[in-house]
């Protein structure tokens, strides 16, 4: 049997800098994060090593003078896990090991790891499940002889555990079952988007620990799971946002009081390329949105590294072309308001809040409602003549500027949203 007892684990951070690709800030950035992720997985973090070079060891990844210092290290200190910055092939995992005496595992089986313990629902589980099947695929030899040393904890969780006398074939039937079921479930989604046609969808997208869900429960007043972990969200959450509209101002009267707000996974540096594809049916909620808030921690120092990584996240997804407000939040830990003025300069539609103590979220909700009536456009449409339950719901979903009741038909002058105009005119 495999211990699969949740304990702290004694953990070794690795870290190999090209330096030809990377420089040593960019490394420090690296790290931090690492350590970040290697603690909300539950570890406990004694020691980090780095190794800067021009070459890169196709063996070990750092060079065999690093792995000998660890290994003594390992052995010295009872140290039960080793955690690589680097994505690390079979073989590298293979000849690790034999001079390492401990459970070694990369930044991606880490991440793995942290999204198996924080998956609650059947379609996270099933997406997490399916990026691990296909993490382990290409390892499956390495998966045996590491299962055989009868490690657990951190790394280990999931299908691979009971699956000791799995082989490709199995794997590969097993990834295709899954694929149908995400996409049985996507069908599924689809459906119920459609009964939401008629609502102006928002999604707030951002680097992981941003603040997005702090944010969601601020503008819905919802109570969605606030921790500050990384990847403390996995299952999108849509909650409703009552626009106040004030009702002396007759010139927003008829736009959209509803939107609908949802809370998607956040985005990391180097996400397992088959992570995002396992979320694409997760992530679709933000295709199809109509606004997104891309939310960002302006507290930490790797902010702007962070933007980048969202920004190109977005165009993999195909929503970079979409309407996008750069939400700088946490503001109140920041003390130089020279910055702001920067930054506006620097980043287009750049608003400035604190979602936890709701310090402008008034302006960001402003913001909202500008872009909505921008949005909107004056239209003529012909009804049949007697079709009066279609211009019903006209005076539903749009403001009707104009009714003439003719001979052959209705003709109807409304202002609306795009998104209603080619419902209606359907």
């Amino acid at each position: 049997m495999i211990e699969t007892k949740k304990e702290t684990e004694k953990t070794v951070l690795v870290s190999f800098l090209n330096k030809k690709n990377k420089d040593i800030l960019n490394l420090k950035e690296s790290q931090d994060e690492l350590k970040f992720l290697a603690e909300t997985a539950g570890a406990e973090v004694v020691k980090t090593y780095y190794q800067s070079s021009d070459k890169f060891d196709s063996r070990y990844v750092i060079g065999k003078g690093k792995v000998n210092e660890i290994a003594e290290y390992v052995e010295e200190k009872n140290i039960s896990l080793v955690i690589f910055e680097n994505e690390l092939a079979f073989t590298q995992l293979r000849n690790l090991e034999e001079k390492i005496k401990c459970k070694i595992i990369d930044k991606s089986n880490l991440i793995l790891d942290i999204f198996a313990n924080n998956a609650r629902t059947s379609q996270s589980k099933l997406q997490v499940e399916l990026a691990q099947l296909e993490y382990m695929l290409p390892r499956l030899t390495r998966q045996w002889t590491h299962l055989s040393k009868q490690y657990g904890g951190i790394g280990t969780k999931g299908p691979g555990e009971t699956q000791i006398e799995t082989d490709r074939r199995f794997i590969k039937t097993r990834i295709s079952l899954l694929k149908e079921k995400l996409e049985k479930i996507d069908r599924q989604r689809k459906t119920q988007a459609l009964e939401r046609k008629n609502f102006v969808r928002l999604s707030l997208v951002g680097y992981t620990n941003a603040g997005k869900s702090t944010l969601l429960n601020l503008l819905t007043g919802s109570n969605v799971l606030v921790e500050n972990k990384l990847f403390a969200t996995l299952d999108t959450s849509t909650r409703l946002l009552k626009l106040n509209i004030n009702k002396k101002d007759d010139s927003l009267s008829k736009y959209p009081k509803q939107v609908l707000v949802s809370d998607t996974v956040g985005f990391i540096k180097n996400l397992p390329h088959n992570l995002i594809e396992s979320f694409k049916s997760t992530l679709s909620e933000v295709v199809e949105s109509d606004i997104l808030l891309h939310v960002i921690d302006i507290s930490n120092p790797n902010y702007k590294e962070q933007i980048g990584v969202v920004e190109k996240t977005l165009k993999e997804i195909g929503a970079g072309n979409k309407v996008i407000f750069n939400v700088f939040n946490k503001v109140d830990r920041i003390g130089d308001f020279d910055l702001f003025e920067k930054l506006k300069e620097e980043y287009k539609n750049a608003i400035f809040i604190s979602a936890r103590k709701g310090i402008n979220t008034s302006s960001l909700i402003n913001l909202i409602k500008e872009e909505l009536i921008k949005d909107f456009s004056e239209k003529i449409i012909k009804l049949k003549k007697d079709d009066y339950k279609t211009l019903n719901d006209i005076y539903k979903t749009a403001e009707v500027k104009d009714v003439k009741y003719l001979k052959t038909c209705i003709k109807v002058t409304i202002k609306s949203n795009k998104k209603n105009l080619k419902h209606l005119e359907k």
